[in-house]
């Protein structure tokens, strides 16, 4: 049996040898990643995509996966970029539709899109990546941006450090919910811009339902907890009060009959409510949306604690549920980068949305704005907004590539062509009862067809769903709709 032993060692031996050396840290395996040194116990930081060379395709970087980068990054040719999405998130949100997955109208799926769907090059193509990552700095004159990975929860690695090097940089990152500085609003207040704000409101809100039908909870406390304070009277805060009043009436009324009575919506405004419509438009939203048991005030918030808000005249509002959809502002980064500002905080842009006084850099979408010199004044923070200046600037970058001044620095002599120039389609805006308003005005002060009621919701469903991005979730939206008119909302809390 001697012979049995031998054997076995040597298998052994060859095994061993020829096993792969292990790396805990998962860039070591892609191609372009150089190592830089130790920094901390774990592991090591990568220095990470070095610059491309002169025969290798030129590299996008896109930081951001919202509306403005998302459609950049789908018409992008893949056959002349590279092309590398930085972003926190690895989907898009279609935020038209995010209030109806609060209340059980639409599954969360159903509006998010992944970013490998949208441009499928990240996905396949050796040059092109997607990083689950924020951007921490941008070395302009160095054509770099320095990452730092993202990742949650209690018991996680830290965070990963890399750099990028591009060729053209798109600054795609958005905006923040403002707050205007008032005390509490972080803390207590549940924003309406991502997945996980929808999935907090609905289980909050579910919740609170649930809370409120336990025996020997006070007939006071059972108000606060079934008091839904939307506080901003926009679009987004509107939509909301609609799906919100839709859901009491329709599901709430029939399923929690021991606390129907108690539930109550209440939208806070400081100004009038749908500001940027039509005034017959705007005196039917209010009329239906009381109608349906939203109650309006004017007023404007001064502080918000755990389990009320007070206003600017003294008086107080408890609740038990806060949703805060006020407008936006430019996010910590954007402030802190060292480039052109627009009014406002924003990135300063010229007419061909490139960054002035550096090379190779150009912003989109809500984290962007002209700068004085153009004399154009700054765009509102809409998703139609983003996606024509992605669109735009997708075709532009193209051209660059094609013309053989992809690469860094390369593109000082190209014809840019004409600039962006932005046309206003109109706005839309659901109010709950199956009815909608539609206003095709290109600016509040010109003429144009404002529509509202049933045809409006008509139109507005209509559109929403020809705009989402796949059929996959195009189908997923229609089913969902079939499903409630029939059925009624899902009221599981998972």
């Amino acid at each position: 049996m001697a012979w049995l032993r031998n054997l076995s060692k040597f298998v052994t031996t060859k095994a061993s040898s020829s096993q792969r050396p292990k790396n805990t840290y998962p860039f070591s395996l892609l191609p372009s990643f150089t190592l830089l040194s130790h920094f901390s116990s774990n592991p090591v930081e990568y220095l990470g995509l070095e610059p491309t060379r002169p025969h290798e395709k030129p590299r996008v970087v896109v930081l951001g996966s919202g509306w403005a980068g998302c459609r950049l990054m789908k018409g992008l040719d893949p056959r002349v970029y590279d092309i590398v999405c930085v972003s926190p998130r690895n989907h898009m949100v279609f935020t038209p539709l995010l209030a109806s997955t609060c209340v059980g109208t639409l599954e969360f799926r159903s509006v998010a899109e992944p970013i490998g769907r949208i441009q499928p090059a990240i996905s396949r193509e050796p040059g092109s990546y997607f990083f689950l990552a924020k951007c921490t700095q941008i070395d302009a004159h160095r054509h770099m941006v320095h990452c730092e990975t993202v990742t949650e929860g209690v018991e996680t690695i830290a965070p990963w450090k890399f750099t990028i090097s591009y060729d053209k940089l798109v600054i795609a990152l958005g905006s923040q919910p403002s707050t205007f500085g008032i005390q509490g609003v972080k803390e207590h207040a549940i924003f309406l811009r991502e997945v996980h704000h929808a999935q907090e409101i609905r289980r909050k809100l579910l919740l609170n339902l649930m809370l409120s039908d336990v025996p020997g909870i006070s007939e006071e406390e059972k108000q606060r907890l079934l008091h839904c304070v939307v506080v901003g009277g926009g679009p987004t805060g509107v939509e909301f009060s609609g799906e919100l009043s839709d859901f009491i009436m329709k599901d709430v009324h029939q399923r929690y009959t021991h606390v129907k009575d108690y539930i109550r919506v209440t939208l806070i405004e400081a100004n009038e409510i749908l500001s940027s419509f039509d005034d017959r438009l705007r005196r039917y939203a209010t009329k239906q949306l009381t109608k349906s048991g939203v109650r309006l005030v004017r007023g404007i918030v001064k502080d918000v604690k755990p389990q009320k808000i007070v206003l600017n005249d003294g008086s107080e509002v408890p609740y038990g549920l806060l949703v805060w959809s006020t407008g936006v502002g430019p996010l910590p980064i954007i402030q802190s980068l060292d480039l052109p500002k627009a009014p406002g905080g924003r990135i300063g842009v010229d007419e061909w949305l490139r960054v002035p006084s550096v090379q190779d850099v150009f912003s989109i979408g809500d984290c962007s704005g002209f700068v004085e010199s153009t004399g154009r004044t700054t765009l509102p923070a809409l998703a139609q907004v983003a996606e024509r200046q992605g669109k735009y600037l997708a075709a532009l970058l193209n051209k660059i590539g094609k013309e053989g001044a992809g690469h860094a620095n390369s593109a000082k002599e190209i014809e840019f062509g004409d600039p962006f120039v932005y046309r206003h389609l109109g706005s839309m805006a659901t109010i709950g009862r199956y009815k909608a308003l539609v206003d095709l005005r290109q600016t509040k002060e010109a003429k144009g067809l404002a529509l509202a009621g049933f045809l409006s919701f008509f139109i507005w469903r209509s559109a929403y769903i020809t705009r989402v991005i796949s059929w996959r979730n195009r189908f997923y939206v229609f089913v969902n709709w079939i499903t409630t008119v029939v059925f009624g909302r899902d009221i599981s809390r998972l």
